[in-house]
This record gives C-alpha cells, sequence and structure tokens, in this order.
C-alpha cells in the first residue's frame, strides 16, 4: 500500500502559481486576438496555425516583460483564489498595476467587485502580511467564493507608473476609467454585473468610473464607504472644524479660526489662486493651513487635484444611480461628515427605495477599529474587527445579487 504525502504549499510556490495565472491570462488574451487577427486577413485555415504559433512566441516575450515590481514584499496568494497581476495603461501613456482575484472552484463567469480607492498615495495590495484594516478588507473580499475582486494602484503607487504626489485627479480618473474599461478583457468576469467599491474619497466620485450609459448600465450595485458628496469647499470647512475641535481648541477660539479658514479655501478653490500667493498676502492664515510650509500640496497631492474636485458636481452624479446602494461610515469618521453619506443614500432613494445607510459602530474612515473618537483622530487604533468584512459580504449576497435576480 503506498503512503500518499501532502505538501504544504510555500509562498514561494504559492506565488510561482500566481505568476503562471498571469502568463496564461496574457497569452489567452493575444491568443484570442491573433486568430482574430489572421482571420480577419483572410488568412488561409493551414496558414493560420503557424501565424498564431508565431504571435505566442512573441507575445511569451511581451507577456514576461510585465509591469516591473517595485514592492519588496510576496505578491498575493490566497488557498482558494487565482490571483493575477496585470497592468493597464492610462491615456497618457503610464501603465497602472491592476490586481485581480478568481474564485478557484468558480463555474463560468462571476460577478466582480470593482474598487474605487482613497485620496491617499497608499497601494491597495495586500500582502499576506499586511495589517492595514482596508488591506484585510480586500483580503477579506478576495476569498468570497461567489466574486472576483480588482484593485488598481493609482499613478506612482505600489508597481504603477507616475509620481502620485504631482498626479491631478482628472488623471487619476482616466486610470480607473482604463481599468473598469479592460475588465472586458477576462473570460471569467461577468462584466454584466460589476459593483463598485467606493472608500473614502473613491466613496464619492465612484458614479464617475463608469463613463458611457452602456458603461453606466453594467454597474449592478455601488457601495460607498466614508464617502462624500457636496462640494469640496463645504468638505474642507467641516472636516477644519472638527479638526479645530478634536485639537481641544475653544469655542471661541474655533470660530476665529473658521473665518480665516474661510477666506483661506475660497481665495484657493473658487478664485483659484495659488497658497503661496495667499499666505504671502495674508500671512495671519499661514497657521491654518495643515500642510505648514508645503504650499504646494495637501494630504499628499497637488492643489490642483482638489481645485479639481471643486469642480465636480458629485450630487448630480449620485442622483443618476438607479441600482442598489449600500452606503456606509463609520461612527468614529471625523474625515467625512455623516451628512454627507446620508445625502448620497437621500439622492439615489429618490429613484426608488434603492439605497441604505448605516454607520458602523467604533468604526473610523477606512475599516480602522476605534474606541473613540479621540483615538480616531489621535490614529491610536484597535485590533482590526473582521465584522466590516461581513457587512460588506452580506450585503453583496443578500441585498444586490437578490434584487439582481
Amino acid at each position: 500500500m503506498k503512503t500518499v504525502r501532502t505538501i504544504q504549499a510555500t509562498p514561494r510556490m504559492k506565488a510561482m502559481r500566481g505568476r503562471i495565472a498571469v502568463q496564461k491570462h496574457c497569452v489567452r488574451k493575444v491568443f484570442r486576438s491573433s486568430f482574430c487577427f489572421a482571420e480577419a486577413l483572410g488568412v488561409r485555415a493551414r496558414h493560420r496555425a503557424a501565424l498564431t504559433i508565431l504571435f505566442l512566441a512573441i507575445a511569451m516575450g511581451l507577456c514576461a516583460e510585465e509591469l516591473p515590481r517595485k514592492a519588496k514584499t510576496l505578491r498575493e496568494t490566497y488557498p482558494g483564489a487565482d490571483v493575477i497581476y496585470d497592468s493597464v495603461t492610462t491615456p497618457d501613456g503610464k501603465r497602472l498595476r491592476t490586481i485581480v482575484t478568481k474564485p478557484r472552484d468558480a463555474k463560468g463567469k462571476v460577478p466582480v467587485i470593482f474598487v474605487a480607492g482613497w485620496l491617499s498615495c497608499d497601494s491597495v495590495e495586500a500582502p499576506a502580511s499586511t495589517k492595514d484594516e482596508s488591506g484585510l478588507v480586500f483580503r477579506g473580499l478576495a476569498q468570497l467564493p461567489e466574486f472576483a475582486l480588482f484593485r488598481m494602484d493609482k499613478q506612482g503607487v505600489g508597481d504603477s507608473e507616475g509620481i502620485c504626489a504631482e498626479t491631478d485627479f482628472e488623471s487619476e480618473l482616466a486610470g480607473y476609467r482604463a481599468a473598469f474599461r479592460a475588465l472586458k478583457n477576462y473570460d471569467f468576469l461577468d462584466t454584466k454585473r460589476i459593483y463598485l467599491l467606493g472608500i473614502s474619497n473613491g466613496g464619492g466620485f465612484a458614479p464617475l468610473v463608469p463613463e458611457s450609459d452602456s458603461e453606466q448600465a453594467q454597474v449592478r450595485g455601488y457601495i460607498s464607504v466614508g464617502g462624500w458628496v457636496k462640494t469640496w469647499l463645504e468638505h474642507m470647512l467641516e472636516i477644519e472644524r472638527r479638526r479645530f475641535a478634536l485639537m481641544e481648541k475653544s469655542p471661541g477660539e474655533i470660530n476665529d479660526r473658521m473665518k480665516g479658514a474661510t477666506t483661506l479655501y475660497y481665495e484657493w478653490l473658487i478664485k483659484g489662486r495659488s497658497v503661496d500667493d495667499i499666505l504671502k498676502e495674508q500671512p495671519q492664515l499661514a497657521d491654518l493651513w495643515p500642510e505648514g510650509k508645503d504650499h504646494t500640496h495637501l494630504y499628499g497631492r497637488p492643489l490642483r487635484f482638489y481645485q479639481q474636485l471643486q469642480q465636480l458636481n458629485l450630487a448630480t452624479a449620485w442622483s443618476r444611480v438607479k441600482v442598489p446602494t449600500c452606503v456606509l461610515r463609520g461612527a468614529f469618521d471625523w474625515i467625512m461628515s455623516r451628512e454627507d453619506s446620508e445625502l448620497i443614500a437621500t439622492s439615489v432613494n429618490k429613484n426608488g427605495d434603492l439605497a441604505s445607510f448605516y454607520e458602523i459602530p467604533s468604526t473610523g474612515h477606512t475599516f480602522q477599529h476605534y474606541l473613540s473618537l479621540a483615538d480616531a483622530f489621535k490614529g491610536k487604533s484597535a485590533p482590526f474587527d473582521p465584522k466590516v468584512i461581513a457587512l460588506l459580504a452580506d450585503w453583496l449576497r443578500n441585498k444586490a445579487i437578490t434584487h439582481e435576480d
């Protein structure tokens, strides 16, 4: 009787399996394209095989030259999902890293969760070693057997080309739109069943990602986490009032500071002036600028980024949404206002009973677990609470899919 030994897959073996999945996906795309190309040219059937072999030989070389790896961590791996590290190209030629997870035992095409990320220059990659709360949520979603997960690192983040600190919002949005259109390249994705998960800034602009009517029809549901819908000027004034209060300024001092902040942000966001010019003209406002002596960036992004956000009308964008929408906000989120989340739900519900709003207890802006608002302001987090993963999974399975069917 033979003894069968089970070999436990090592992280290196899992990473190799992921790279093989990338190669297979890349070569499969080239194979389909080369066959269609030969057929379109009228190449005789007996010559198509030779032409296809030539294309495949070229493809193996091209696919091997994938977007270079910058991160020092191991690639993502999961026991029940294949991971494809791919890329999309923006209109200005920059290659952006995409990460696609596919349930290994899926039969046929599967719906996909498409992530529209946050404002900061942090990666959406979630290796097994991650302690980041959003990364832990992504790892949970990647292991749902009913869904694929699609993420993109914006310009200059992770393996993506470009410089995040100098990328404006319109360029970033163009990257998300290129990624959205790339979904059709994966034969295991049901591109008529896309669920768009927007987080933080992405929780506001998510409806702008599908640009055309046909693309909007592909989206079967939205999840907005810590999003916004008012003008960016209103957001800045609201977050500054909260910031001053959490800094324990007196009510009178908060009002005085808000008068100066109103002048500063109006001159910058409405009149389009540079912060440097404003502060040179009114030096008494300098202490109010959150970035100190850096007058060309805010929260790590260029000033033009926010001037473009100010030009958006997200209320109009959300009022056009006619699919199930889950609006979530952490109870200890001091970044975005509760009213923004409520307004998103209200806008969608004007098209029917489609949206629900839920405030998650003891939770911060992007899935962090906090014991108080003061802890959230200080960044003093408690151990991650996986209830947020269950909350998302439950809505996807029992609300979105049920409504769709």
